[in-house]
């Protein structure tokens, strides 16, 4: 038989469609829109499109007295590739059937729905996260616990990815998700280059709960934290245990353990790992370095330590990632 080459995969589905509903919510519809509608040139040809489609008939409201006019109706969703639900009108207030359907729909045929904030109520009305971790607003929590008794809600978290369907906590929290999503989809340097643009981080680390009835750190502590952090990161392959970092902070264990904590929301343990992770993926996306020199300059000594974080944290392989988005990944 002939050698028949395998059929290439069709092209992802790049229609990111933010649904639109009487009393939306501002400043969430604002990040999807900003997120996926501004125009990126520097992005290629294959960067997302945008629209709006609204699911309530006549005049639309959001926050503010902002008039909405939407691109079409509920139809649009069932074009898309990703949904974005921003927020909702309420936490008590039904979701229309007409909206469940379209979800419903979207996600049987494969398209990735996204919540932020309390938009996490529409896809839990529609039964998309039944037997599945979610996230929503610290306030919300307790309620979409008592409501949906079906899904693990997680508090104190900023985001949660169960594939296709992904859920963020507070109005902010849907930034961090966003650009999660543009690093799923195209790697570690363009969510950094959207981040660089947003003037905001590119990866936040910690949860909710450093939100919530903090204090501000007072001056002479961020004073210690800061120089130390930045040395953690310039020096990231170095052997840092517990006694070394309260040492070079000037604290006790137990002192520096604590106050860590409270300025970035994880342990510096956790912190290591995602600053070692975040420097792995970019020297797989720019370098042709080897795994195992990788691993080295990374901080995780082997390749085999490597390998196994990726796969806890991504699901995936260093080699599996840097053939997606590496710099040559696409030039084929």
């Amino acid at each position: 038989m002939p050698n028949v080459p395998p059929a290439k995969p069709p092209p992802p589905n790049r229609l990111v469609v933010a649904v639109a509903y009487d009393g939306l919510c501002t400043f969430e519809f604002g990040v999807a829109a900003e997120m996926f509608a501004l125009p990126r040139p520097e992005m290629g040809a294959d960067w997302y499109r945008f629209a709006v489609a609204g699911i309530d008939a006549g005049e639309m409201r959001a926050m503010g007295g902002v008039r909405i006019v939407a691109d079409g109706g509920p139809d649009l969703i069932g074009e898309a590739g990703t949904v974005i639900v921003p927020g909702w009108r309420g936490v008590e207030c039904p979701v229309p059937p007409l909206l469940i359907e379209a979800l419903r729909k979207a996600n049987e045929r494969g398209a990735r729905i996204l919540s932020i904030c309390s938009g996490v109520f529409v896809l839990a009305a529609a039964g998309l996260l039944s037997g599945k971790k979610a996230t929503t607003h610290w306030r919300y929590s307790e309620r979409l616990r008592e409501m949906y008794p079906d899904i693990t809600v997680v508090p104190d978290v900023l985001y949660i990815d169960e594939g296709n369907v992904l859920t963020s906590a507070g109005s902010a929290a849907g930034i961090d998700l966003c650009l999660h999503l543009v690093r799923r989809d195209f790697g570690t340097k363009a969510a950094n280059m959207v981040a660089r643009r947003l003037v905001v981080p590119p990866h936040r680390d910690g949860g909710q709960a450093q939100y919530v009835e903090s204090s501000v750190p007072e001056p002479h502590e961020r004073s210690r934290l800061g120089p130390l952090i930045d040395r953690m990161r310039a020096d990231i392959a170095a052997d840092y245990s517990v006694a070394t970092l309260a040492g070079l902070a000037g604290m006790s264990e137990r002192t520096f353990l604590r106050r860590f904590a409270a300025a970035t929301g994880v342990t510096p343990a956790r912190w290591l790992l995602s600053e070692r992770l975040s420097r792995a993926r970019t020297l797989l996306e720019d370098t042709a370095l080897p795994i195992e020199r990788i691993a080295e300059t990374a901080g995780f000594g082997a390749a085999a330590t490597l390998r196994h974080h990726f796969r806890q944290q991504f699901a995936t392989t260093p080699a599996a990632y840097r053939a997606r988005f590496g710099t040559n990944a696409n030039s084929a």
